[in-house]
């Protein structure tokens, strides 16, 4: 997942004035980062309504954290599965 590296000095100081103020830097500041960056990968891949894509979440933090929903609801109408026929299927079209 697109997490921004945490000894960068932007998101550093970031995450001190969260910090400072008392909030949680990971999902106040780390989570909404991560997912607008996933976003903005995935509006790369698909660009028109005609275009088709297939974005693969293989860090499986995705599913297993709570946090991960955030991840998913970060992202414009998608069609999900864990099968990997269904996945051939798509590129057969």
């Amino acid at each position: 997942m697109p997490f921004a590296v945490p000894n960068d000095p932007v998101v550093e100081a970031r995450i001190r004035a969260i910090r400072e103020e008392g909030g949680n830097p990971f999902y106040e500041y780390q989570i909404p980062q991560a997912a607008l960056a996933l976003k903005q990968g995935f509006g790369r891949l698909i660009r028109s309504r005609s275009d088709r894509g297939v974005l693969a979440l293989l860090d499986h933090r995705i599913s297993k954290q709570r946090y991960g929903q955030v991840f998913f609801d970060s992202l414009p109408d998608y069609a999900f599965n864990h099968q990997r026929r269904r996945r051939e299927r798509f590129f057969d079209v």
